[in-house]
């Protein structure tokens, strides 16, 4: 039997800390966040490894040291809405609960949006709702958002998301190119979001973040 408090604990001290991810209620939300809990039984016992955990076509878990580094850069503050996209059974959603005022999690997959529901609600997380919804679309009517997250890669970020953030707000995503990536964090200016890049990072590109075929003739 795993001892998963022991395996959190490391999961901490070897992948975030040593990442540069130093603030405390980052650290304190990865400690108290039960990660295998976010998992199908099967997976439960990879939970802490250092890398994506895939979970179907296309999804997966980001791993640890990725999401700690994006909650560092997009340093959501306690009294703040925060839009979590594609977080599969809802893990990330759990931790970015933990550090915002609400989050809305927009799942396109109906088993996993359920399933991450009841995740959240087994652990008396109640500032936080799950809508089955395309990932694409976001979830308009509940924002504007200060802090939008995208759990997983793009090619690029549809402008209906970018039109949810706040003027002052900041997204996160993983800028896929072929098998590398980058993990950037935008500033919407002015209406404009302006990127920059933080890290280095990799996910599978989600189903709805690719530019359509451009026919050729």
């Amino acid at each position: 039997m795993q001892n998963f408090s022991t395996l959190r604990e490391t999961m901490v001290d070897t992948q975030v800390r040593p990442s540069d991810v130093t603030k405390f209620p980052i650290i304190d939300a990865m400690l108290s966040v039960p990660r295998e809990a976010f998992l199908p039984d099967a997976l439960r016992d990879v939970a802490y490894m250092g890398e994506n955990i895939d979970l179907a076509p296309h999804r997966c878990v980001l791993e640890p040291r990725t999401i700690a580094k994006m909650l560092d850069g997009l340093n959501v503050e306690a009294d703040e809405l925060v839009l979590d996209i594609a977080p599969a059974l809802g893990y990330s959603t759990a931790l970015l609960a933990q550090l915002a005022e609400a989050v809305v999690a927009v799942e396109e997959d109906e088993d996993m949006a359920s399933e991450a529901e009841a995740n959240l609600g087994a652990l008396g997380i109640h500032n936080a709702a799950v809508i089955a919804a395309p990932h694409g679309e976001g979830a308009a009517k509940h924002g504007p958002y200060d802090v939008i997250v995208i759990q997983g890669g793009v090619v690029e970020v549809p402008q209906a998301i970018l039109d949810q953030l706040k003027e002052g707000g900041r997204i996160a995503a993983i800028f896929m190119e072929g098998a590398l990536g980058e993990v950037r964090i935008g500033h919407k200016i002015e209406g404009a979001v302006n990127w920059r890049m933080e890290f280095n990072a990799a996910a599978p590109v989600l189903p709805g973040f690719s530019p359509a075929p451009s026919f050729v003739f």
